[in-house]
């Protein structure tokens, strides 16, 4: 029997769930909790635990890093204080569970990738709903803005990346390299490319103007989940399921380094701003924070007792937010 893309991702969520329900994460009220304030915490260490009564997946900063933008099981956008957790709206229009955010580099839209099918926009002071994007015929699991705010990348388990214009929701092209789900969509900062992740094993590296493939990068060997630019756009960082985290370099894919910390596969990547670290996150419930220049590793974090679904460094590089079921804050640098 043939295992479509979409079937394997609700295996993986189903699974996931039972994780977290028997780890009594599901809880009835949703907390949040904090350590003190202090100027001397040690990398690793917690700041904040953010929950709620439904799984959270996706997790973005605003570009001034104060708030967090999240979504959940059930559909919901919601944004809340980076420092305090207190939500400050909660935006519900998606009729599945929200899979990815992404925030504008302006700090003005907010988008959001479904199980529905669609990617929605919406204002990221006030929650209200801007637009709906229809272009996908099966799930939506990945949204990237290009640096300049105009435009939108979206991929999922229908197997194309699709980019249109952020105002209007007009397609403006459609990759159709991949023969699996893409399951991940990064922006070059420099805004000429685009590296998509995929389940066919590879991440490939297009133009974003013409959509004209530029490499295929082969080095893993199962399912690719994970993938992110370096600040200067020069290297790419890619995780699978192999249990690999792989950097080579955008224009050549040539070998650059590569991280085996992890014991099973690796879904969340994340390039510190400073382009000096990476934070990968694993199916083992472990981020680890490691040298993008050695490969060496700096540190792992165990706060969470589920699989790491999303992972985003702060702006100012000195905290990373990480989801698995719940929303953990913490050091990223002491």
């Amino acid at each position: 029997m043939n295992i479509t893309g979409s079937q394997r991702l609700w295996f993986f969520f189903l699974s996931t769930c039972l994780i977290f329900l028997l780890a009594g994460c599901f809880s009835s009220t949703p907390p949040v909790t904090s350590v003190p304030a202090s100027t001397s915490l040690e990398a690793g260490t917690i700041l904040h635990t953010y929950s709620s009564r439904f799984s959270i997946y996706g997790i973005a900063w605003s570009p001034n890093g104060k708030r967090i933008a999240s979504g959940d099981a059930i559909g919901t956008v919601q944004v809340r204080n980076a420092a305090t957790g207190a939500i400050i709206f909660n935006a519900r229009g998606h009729a599945g569970m929200v899979w990815a955010v992404a925030w504008s580099p302006d700090g003005k839209r907010i988008a959001s990738a479904s199980w529905d099918k669609t990617v929605q926009v919406w204002d990221a002071t006030t929650g209200r709903h801007i637009l709906t994007y229809r272009g996908h015929t099966d799930l939506a699991l990945a949204v990237a803005w290009s640096p300049d705010s105009r435009s939108i990348a979206s991929a999922g388990s229908d197997r194309t990346v699709q980019v249109w214009d952020a105002a209007t929701g007009k397609n403006i092209l459609t990759y159709r390299g991949h023969t699996e789900t893409v399951s991940a969509v990064a922006w070059s900062p420099n805004g000429k490319d685009i590296a998509s992740a995929s389940f066919d094993n590879t991440v490939q590296v297009w133009k974003a103007s013409s959509g004209e493939n530029l490499l295929t990068y082969r080095g893993h060997s199962r399912r690719v989940w994970a993938v992110a630019w370096s600040p200067d756009s020069t290297r790419i960082v890619s995780g699978s399921e192999d249990g690999s985290v792989q950097v080579w370099y955008a224009i050549t894919g040539s070998y650059f380094s590569m991280y085996h910390g992890h014991s099973v596969g690796v879904q969340a990547l994340a390039w510190s701003p400073d382009g000096k670290h990476i934070a990968s996150g694993s199916w083992d419930a472990t981020v680890q924070v490691w040298d993008a220049g050695t490969g060496s590793h700096i540190l792992t974090y165990r706060g969470h007792v589920g699989p790491i679904g999303a992972l985003a460094w702060s702006p100012d590089g000195k905290r990373i937010a990480s989801v698995a079921d719940d929303i953990e804050v913490w050091v990223a640098r002491g």
